[in-house]
């Protein structure tokens, strides 16, 4: 899990998508600096690393989020963190698909956190502190085939976190993006292939591995300090380096 010296005690925070994958990792890594977390989810895990707690919540819809957030100030008295980590990018070609698939990627990927970040804000505006974590993706930036529904929510998503930045700044909420690379997940190989696949992709990075939960988490706690105070409507690459320009390997070994 690596260590931190970050410390979060007595901080309440939520983290949605965190009962698997990159955000279990996160919602763990900050329990670990001693913050307060809840996951959210629309069934409960078979388990969960110690220092978690779980609410049921189907982000999608605005009154499910609102009564998570609620439910989680009712119990700790105060929202300090909110990472809006739950996302999903099926494929699927743009000239055929649906109104009902491209308002699914919308709903999950962009009004979700709308949603969440607005019921956050109603309590940490009036205790004037409080930092959203937007977790983006590079589709956001660097478009690709097959994800034009993902890719645009992605985008929407990142001017949303300037725009929450720039209205909330003046009552103390900071509101900042992470654009998230190639992530090495439980659904890696269906994504990118086997592991000779998997391996191409790393060595197509400058840094040339692809990013686990850890390396997200540790931008995450960093927002969520007093070392980023100043910082608010960032966007933060964690992605190796991006991609290496092709003529690199033309001079390679020059």
């Amino acid at each position: 899990m690596g260590q931190s010296n970050i410390d979060l005690t007595g901080q309440v925070a939520i983290v949605t998508g965190g009962t698997r994958g990159l955000g279990r990792v996160v919602a763990a890594r900050l329990a670990a600096c001693g913050a307060q977390v809840t996951v959210c989810g629309r069934n409960a895990p078979d388990d969960l690393p110690a220092g978690l707690a779980f609410h049921a919540a189907d982000v999608r819809d605005p009154d499910s989020a609102r009564a998570l957030v609620d439910a989680v100030f009712a119990r700790h008295g105060r929202i300090d963190i909110l990472v809006n980590n739950a996302g999903g990018s099926p494929q699927a070609p743009a000239a055929t698909a649906s109104p009902r698939y491209f308002d699914a990627i919308l709903r999950l990927n962009l009004h979700a956190p709308m949603y969440l970040a607005q019921a956050a804000f109603a309590h940490m505006q009036p205790a004037r502190r409080g930092s959203i974590i937007n977790i983006a993706s590079v589709s956001g930036i660097r478009p690709s085939p097959m994800t034009a529904a993902y890719g645009a929510a992605k985008a929407g998503l990142l001017n949303l976190t300037q725009s929450l930045a720039q209205e909330w700044g003046p009552d103390g909420v900071r509101v900042n993006a992470i654009i998230a690379g190639l992530m090495q997940t439980e659904m890696s190989g269906a994504t990118y292939g086997d592991a000779a696949a998997q391996a191409a992709v790393a060595q197509s990075m400058p840094l040339q591995r692809m990013g686990t939960g850890g390396d997200i988490a540790g931008a995450v706690l960093w927002l969520c300090s007093d070392l980023s105070a100043w910082v608010s409507g960032a966007r933060i690459n964690v992605d190796g380096g991006g991609e290496r320009p092709y003529f690199l390997d033309l001079v390679k070994g020059d």
